[in-house]
């Protein structure tokens, strides 16, 4: 896909920033278990709005660019672990500048919003809920938080799980049902009513807040707060998934690319055995196979930002992109550690960080199985419709 002139412009100097800049962050201890501090967070912000790189795929006035001009740009924040946060190109706050730029009201996006262009706020997505208490994943119609009408606000009341960024958000995006449907409400953090009761342990750790549990006890909301209208949730909730789904890839493409990096840095100049080991043919392929998958991750990248900018949801093609591309990550972040031996599994380079993060990345936004399942259903669909 040919890049435009101002996406190629934007994303060369996010590209220069991150690597000049932000590479030497990522040993700083403030990168923690539970993500990167807050003041950490803030001081790569500075930086990145000093260097004009700050919230680079939208532009002045609030417009984005295109999902193949995001593309560019963002694969190339990715290209250190702590890139999309010092840049604000990160999830879960990119998806949510998007959903609120393209369906909150002017008053919403002045109050909500603005901030997270400015890098001031995070923000975090109320969906998913406890796995052991039948609440929804990645079936969504399961959801059990409940909301209701009283006056002119809305009580909320349920418990959600692996909520991404909640400690430390000023923004949340609360998901609900009522008798109408599900109902997405905008919320100022933090909240009494919103108790984060653990952070959970994860094998990732990119994400500032990690991702915790959440009781949502008698949550008053005023009307004017909810997206939409009651019972569109789920439809607004659709307006962010394709495209969020599709900036994971390009994120952790860009990662996988600097691993890359490392691993054939390191097999150029690690000798043994009387010679490099990207001699040796069984790493010298493995090298080979990561060439290969990352321009199949870029070229499937590029082809569903091509769908999506023709205003189409694009749900099956960033399920199939979601699927083909982080698989192709994980062989090639995999490959990566391998290559390195056991500098592979330290923390003396990105590799080890990449690695976790990848695995991560198969179950969020999806897991690869259940993208599958619904292109089946897909398929059988299809299958029925012709034979009619």
């Amino acid at each position: 896909m040919t890049v435009t002139a101002r996406a190629r412009e934007i994303g060369d100097r996010v590209e220069a920033f991150v690597r000049d800049v932000i590479v030497a962050y990522e040993p700083d201890p403030r990168c923690r278990s539970h993500g990167p501090s807050e003041d950490l967070v803030v001081e790569m912000r500075h930086k990145a709005q000093a260097a004009g790189v700050l919230t680079p795929h939208i532009l002045p006035g609030g417009s984005h660019l295109s999902h193949a001009e995001t593309a560019y740009v963002l694969t190339r924040s990715g290209l250190s672990p702590l890139g999309p946060l010092a840049v604000n190109t990160a999830a879960p706050d990119e998806g949510n500048m998007y959903l609120l730029g393209k369906m909150g009201s002017s008053e919403q996006k002045a109050h909500f919003l603005a901030p997270m262009i400015d890098g001031t706020a995070r923000s975090a997505f109320f969906m998913t809920e406890p796995a052991a208490e039948g609440g929804a994943g990645s079936d969504p119609s399961m959801m059990q938080t409940t909301c209701r009408q009283d006056g002119n606000h809305w009580v909320i009341n349920g418990r959600k799980a692996f909520i991404t960024g909640a400690e430390g958000a000023k923004v949340g995006i609360v998901m609900a049902k009522a008798d109408e449907g599900a109902c997405m409400f905008l919320v100022d953090l933090p909240h009494p009513a919103i108790r984060i009761d653990r952070v959970l342990d994860t094998i990732d750790s990119s994400m500032p807040g990690g991702h915790a549990e959440i009781t949502i006890d008698n949550l008053r909301v005023p009307a004017d707060q909810m997206l939409g209208n009651p019972g569109e949730g789920f439809k607004y909730a659709q307006v962010r998934l394709a495209p969020a789904r599709l900036t994971h890839c390009m994120r952790w493409l860009g990662c996988c690319i600097r691993a890359n990096e490392i691993a054939t840095d390191y097999a150029n100049r690690r000798h043994a055995f009387g010679k490099p080991l990207v001699d040796h043919e069984g790493v010298g392929f493995m090298l080979a196979e990561n060439l290969i998958d990352l321009k199949q991750a870029e070229l499937m990248i590029d082809w569903c930002a091509g769908v999506l900018d023709t205003g189409s949801l694009g749900t099956v093609e960033s399920s199939m992109t979601k699927v083909a591309v982080s698989e192709a990550l994980m062989r090639i972040a995999d490959r990566c550690v391998q290559v390195m031996g056991g500098t592979g599994v330290t923390r003396d380079t990105i590799v080890e960080q990449t690695f976790r993060e990848i695995r991560a990345f198969r179950i969020y936004d999806g897991p690869t199985e259940v993208h599958k399942w619904s292109l089946a259903k897909k398929i059988k669909r299809d299958w029925k419709d012709a034979q009619s």
